[in-house]
C-alpha cells in the first residue's frame, strides 16, 4: 500500500505504509490494488520518460568518525567517569518527547568537532526545521557534519537537501536511492526487490563522545509537538566504548555503496546561493511554526547540568545490536536483530517485557511463546491498537494472530488513543496517542531500545539498529 506520511511540505513524502514508521493518509495508487487509471497514468508517463539509473561514476570521498574524541569538552567530561567504570559504557533513557528533542539540539551546540546523524524519516515541520538550522549553525563554527537519510520519503525534496549540502563542511547521503528521481512509483514496478531494502536505524554521534540510540525519527509526532497525534516513544543515551562502536556502525552505512551523495542524484551544482535560499526559508518558517517550548532555556538549562547528568548515567556493559545492508540486500531469512531475540528467548528466566509499535507475529515465534510460558517465563506485550495504528496494515497482520498468541500464554495488551495517563506524561494537548516504542526488557536484567518492530520488515527487510545494555 502507499501511504503519503506527511504533509506536502514535509521533506518526507510519498512512502509504502509496510515501508513507513507513520502513515497518515492513503494515496490514490496502491500497490497489489492498483487501479486502472494509476497503471496507465505510469505506462504513459513511463513511454515518455525512459528508465532511469541510478549513478555509477560521481565524487565520493571515504570518511570515517572523528578519533580524537578526549580533545573535546564533553569527551573529557566523561571519560572522566568512564575510566572508574573498566569495560562499560553510560546510558540514560530518555522517555519524554521534549527532552529527547532538546537533548538533540543540546548536541549541535555542544558539538566542537563532528556530528554524525543517521535517520529513516525526517519531516520538514517544526522539530525538521530546527534541527537542520542547528546543523548548519554547528558546521558555520566548523563542525563536520554528516547526515544519512532514507530516500523512502524524500520524494520533491533532492532540491531542499542539496541546498543545504552545498555547506562545505555538511555532507548528505541517502540511503539506497530511487532511480526516477520524478516519478517514483517506477520504482516500485520495476526495481522493487532493491528498493524494498530500506535503512530503519535512528542514530546521532557527537564528537564521538556521546549518542543517542532509539525509535524517534525527525518530526514534530515523535517530540509532542504535533496538536493532533503524538507518538510514546523512546530513546536512549551513551557514552564511552559503546559510542565509538556506534560510530563504526555509521561509518560502515556511510561508506557503502548503498550510501550516495545527494550531489550525484541532483541535476546541477548547488551553490552558496542556494544554501542562503534555504537558511532564510528555514529561518522563515520556523518563526512562523512557533515551536510550543522554550527551546533556547531548555537547552541551556541541560548544558548547565551536563556534569549532574553524566553521574545519573548507569554504567554497565553494552554494546550496539545491528543490521549490515549487504546481508539485507543479499535476502536473508531473519536478520541479525531477530536472531539474537530468539537466542535470548532460550536464556529467560522469568519474564519478558515487549514493547513494540508494530507487532507482526511468525511461525516461529508461535512456538517460542508457547516454549516460553510452558516453562513458566511470563510474555508481556504492549501494542498499538486499531484505533491508535498508523498503519492499519501492520494491526490487520496483528489482529488475525491475537488469538493464538492469548492462546500460547501471551498477555497482550493494546493502547487507547484515548489514554488519560499516556496523554498526561506524554502527550501534549488534546492530541491522540499512539505508540511508537521499540523495547525489550529480558528478567528486568537487560534491555534493548531501538529502532527494531517485531515485524517482518525489521526481522528481515529494513536494516534496524539499537543499544543492548546489561544492567537491571
Amino acid at each position: 500500500m502507499l501511504n503519503n506520511s506527511d504533509s506536502p511540505d514535509s521533506i518526507v513524502g510519498c512512502s509504502r505504509a509496510d515501508l513507513s514508521d507513520c502513515g497518515h493518509s492513503q494515496a490514490a495508487c496502491s500497490i497489489g490494488n492498483f487501479p486502472t487509471f494509476c497503471v496507465l497514468w505510469l505506462l504513459i508517463s513511463f513511454s515518455l520518460s525512459g528508465c532511469a539509473t541510478l549513478p555509477e561514476d560521481y565524487p565520493r570521498t571515504t570518511t570515517t568518525a572523528f578519533q580524537e574524541y578526549l580533545e573535546t569538552s564533553v569527551g573529557q567530561l566523561f571519560e572522566e567517569t568512564a575510566e572508574q567504570h573498566p569495560g562499560e559504557s553510560g546510558f540514560a533513557i530518555i522517555r519524554h518527547g521534549r527532552k529527547a528533542f532538546t537533548a538533540r539540539i543540546a548536541l549541535t551546540e555542544l558539538a566542537e568537532k563532528s556530528l554524525d546523524v543517521q535517520y529513516y524519516i525526517w519531516e520538514v515541520d517544526a522539530t525538521g526545521r530546527i534541527l537542520a538550522e542547528r546543523l548548519v549553525q554547528a558546521a558555520d563554527r566548523g563542525v563536520r557534519v554528516r547526515i544519512l537519510v532514507d530516500d523512502i520519503n524524500l520524494a520533491g525534496r533532492d532540491a531542499l537537501v542539496a541546498s543545504m549540502d552545498a555547506h562545505p563542511n555538511i555532507e548528505i547521503r541517502i540511503f539506497n536511492p530511487f532511480a526516477n528521481r520524478d516519478t517514483r512509483m517506477f520504482d516500485f514496478l520495476v526495481d522493487l526487490k532493491r528498493i524494498n531494502h530500506r535503512m530503519h536505524n535512528k542514530l546521532m554521534v557527537m564528537d564521538n563522545a556521546v549518542a543517542i540510540v532509539g525509535g524517534r525519527n525527525i518530526g514534530n509526532h515523535y517530540f509532542g509537538v504535533a496538536t493532533d497525534a503524538n507518538f510514546r516513544d523512546l530513546d536512549i543515551a551513551a557514552a564511552g566504548p559503546v559510542v565509538r562502536d556506534t560510530s563504526r556502525v555509521f561509518d560502515h552505512f556511510w561508506n557503502g555503496d548503498w550510501a550516495v551523495p545527494i550531489a550525484a542524484l541532483v541535476k546541477r551544482p548547488y551553490t552558496e546561493a542556494d544554501l542562503k535560499a534555504f537558511r532564510e526559508i528555514v529561518r522563515e518558517r520556523i518563526e512562523e511554526e512557533k515551536y510550543p517550548y522554550p527551546l533556547d532555556q531548555d537547552v541551556d538549562d541541560l548544558k548547565s547540568e551536563l556534569a549532574v547528568i553524566r553521574e545519573q548515567f548507569i554504567w554497565a556493559p553494552g554494546q550496539i545490536v545491528w543490521d549490515d545492508p549487504a546481508a539485507i540486500r543479499e535476502g536473508i531469512t531473519e536478520g541479525v536483530m531477530i536472531q539474537n531475540l530468539f537466542r535470548k528467548a532460550d536464556t529467560l528466566q522469568s519474564e519478558v517485557l515487549i514493547e513494540s509499535a508494530y507487532f507482526v507475529t511468525q511461525d516461529k515465534a508461535f512456538e517460542a511463546v508457547k516454549k516460553l510460558t510452558e516453562r513458566g517465563v511470563r510474555v508481556r506485550v504492549l501494542t498499538n491498537s486499531l484505533a491508535s495504528n498508523d498503519v492499519v496494515a501492520a494491526h490487520a497482520g496483528h489482529a488475525k494472530r491475537r488469538k493464538q498468541l492469548i492462546e500460547n500464554g501471551m498477555e497482550l495488551y493494546e493502547l487507547r488513543p484515548d489514554a488519560g495517563a499516556v496523554r498526561q506524561r506524554v502527550i501534549s494537548g488534546k492530541s491522540k496517542a499512539a505508540l511508537h516504542t521499540k523495547a525489550l526488557v529480558f528478567d528486568r536484567e537487560s534491555v534493548f531500545i531501538g529502532s527494531f518492530n517485531l515485524d517482518p520488515r525489521s526481522a528481515s527487510i529494513n536494516t534496524e539498529a539499537g543499544l543492548y545494555v546489561e544492567s537491571p
